[in-house]
């Protein structure tokens, strides 16, 4: 954890001559609900954000698809993809913690610069969600297939499921039923998804999200990760938002939507996502363990994000810079 710290450090630091205030002024601004914000950094030409520390390898994938011709659409989608098949990752994928039955329940959905949209929801033994995502997007007149209708259909449009046993996952389960307590606990070492969004050299915007949602969460539940609006909104004219942390909240407040569309009324970016935990903070009278942290990007390249408390941390790929930034937070951990 300390080298995974200094490395965040040595990325802010790195990014300072170029995106000069952004940090430190977010840093001021945290715990001051009052406070202005954060002035937004800001990119020239291409640009890939994601959640977490797991974005940086995530951006590496979706960056090199753009740098090799890619669309932007591609990028979001291979570069999450990374993800979901990395199976020590235990809250995205089929690596990913189970609910209180035992089962890995996956969650994603794709945006594009027109606001096409792609999402599956409670789908079992697919490696890759996020592209069953797009299939539905490109292929159906819907926007969103779930459970044993969304496997079913996958199948029949080529994708193959598979199954996956780990056994450190089985461990912890069998743990878990001893006393069979749900925390949703969402924070910088146990999240629940990745979340990203990218703009290509022409100005072209797309998003993705992909998760295998809170572990030992009821059979059945979506969180907000597969919800257009919730965990990921897309406009082409304005911007690109996403979500990350408990789902229940961020679908309440139509997390993503709402980001955006401040930004359609001329808010900093950085701005946008602290209000929006703002407004989820004004109806949680006890926040504690509820991390929820939001990531925007708008159309002329600013970009930044927020969070409930401290912890959550981004990962942004531009021509000058790739850097993992903690972003700014209204309430500190103690």
């Amino acid at each position: 954890m300390s080298d995974r710290r200094k490395f965040i450090k040595l990325g802010v630091a790195g990014t300072a001559a170029l995106v000069t205030g952004c940090v430190g002024k977010n840093e001021e601004a945290a715990g001051d609900p009052k406070g202005a914000g954060g002035t937004s950094a800001q990119a020239k030409g291409a640009i890939v954000l994601s959640t977490w520390d797991h974005g940086m390898p995530a951006n590496a994938k979706a960056w090199s698809v753009l740098q090799g011709g890619g669309s932007v659409l591609d990028a979001v989608e291979q570069g999450v993809g990374v993800i979901e098949s990395d199976f020590s990752n235990r809250s995205v994928g089929l690596g990913g913690m189970p609910d209180r039955d035992g089962h890995v329940t996956l969650d994603a959905c794709i945006q594009d610069h027109e606001g096409r949209a792609g999402a599956v929801a409670f789908v079992q033994r697919f490696e890759h969600p996020i592209s069953i995502a797009r299939a539905v997007m490109e292929r159906t007149p819907h926007v969103m297939l779930v459970g044993a209708g969304a496997e079913r259909w996958a199948q029949e449009n080529g994708f193959s499921p598979r199954d996956v046993d780990i056994p450190e996952v089985r461990k912890a389960w069998t743990e878990w039923l001893k006393k069979g307590e749900y925390v949703p606990v969402a924070n910088v070492e146990n999240h629940d998804t990745i979340g990203m969004v990218a703009m290509d050299a022409q100005g072209r915007l797309a998003g993705s999200c992909t998760t295998s949602g809170m572990a030992f969460k009821v059979h059945g539940r979506v969180g907000d990760s597969p919800i257009i609006g919730a965990g990921l909104f897309v406009d082409g004219e304005v911007g690109a938002a996403c979500a990350t942390g408990v789902g229940e909240l961020v679908i309440r407040n139509a997390g993503s939507h709402t980001v955006v569309e401040l930004m359609r009324a001329g808010w900093d970016p950085t701005d946008a996502c602290r209000e929006a935990v703002q407004r989820i903070l004004r109806k949680l009278p006890d926040p504690s363990g509820m991390q929820v942290g939001f990531l925007a990007l708008r159309k002329d390249g600013s970009y930044g994000g927020w969070s409930v408390f401290n912890g959550f941390n981004y990962a942004v790929r531009f021509t000058e810079q790739e850097a993992l930034v903690d972003a700014g937070h209204e309430l500190k951990l103690p």
